[in-house]
């Protein structure tokens, strides 16, 4: 049971690590939850700060994901790795020291499903790059990639394990779950399509 409440603990806490709010603050002296969908998370960053913030936030939340899942393994095995794919990306979509204002967890679920199996990943980006290149929405592609991994794992990768598929699904629904008012904006025809912008240095 210690085990368990450690690897919850650390990978909460990891989840709580915002490359958003980082660079955001290092390159622009600017906190992202001021502009744009006032997301701490990737495509915000992308957005508000240009390309250079949005890659290096990028890689923090998966870093983050992908180090809370070693440690989870090292404590548990592959329990360890599925609590720690969940409650990483919980600490990132509503961080303690960011008053429960964090991102949408698409970055830090890439990391889980890098680390639980790298096949899958590429698949994953694959599916990703191709929606958004369609439709130029991210939020689409986002929602639909971490809805598609359950069943790609499942018939072309033969996963069965139960606690695997509903890890998937669980970050399938909170993907759609935190994606609410994008999923309002999609339906009434008003979400915003990718548009990078630069934002001055202070």
């Amino acid at each position: 049971m210690f085990k368990f409440i450690i690897c919850i603990a650390i990978a909460y806490l990891l989840g709580n690590i915002s490359g958003g709010m980082i660079f955001g603050k290092l390159l622009f002296n600017k906190d992202i939850r001021d502009y744009g969908s006032k997301n701490a998370g990737t495509t915000n960053a992308l957005r508000v700060f240009g390309i250079k913030a949005g890659v290096l936030t990028f890689i923090i939340d998966v870093l983050k994901s992908i180090l809370a899942c070693f440690i989870g393994m090292k404590l548990l095995g592959l329990n360890g790795v599925l609590l720690a794919g969940i409650f990483v990306v919980l600490g990132h979509n509503w961080p303690v020291f960011l008053n429960f204002k964090g991102g949408k967890g698409i970055a830090s679920s890439f990391g889980f499903i890098m680390f639980l199996d790298y096949k899958i990943a590429i698949v994953a980006i694959l599916i990703f790059v191709t929606i958004v290149i369609l439709s130029k929405y991210i939020s689409l592609a986002s929602m639909l990639t971490t809805t598609l991994v359950l069943p790609i794992s499942y018939i072309f990768f033969v996963y069965r394990n139960f606690y695997v598929l509903s890890t998937f699904f669980l970050l399938a629904s909170l993907s759609i779950y935190r994606h609410k008012s994008n999923i309002v904006r999609l339906i009434n025809g008003n979400e915003n399509k990718i548009k990078i912008k630069k934002v001055a240095r202070k």
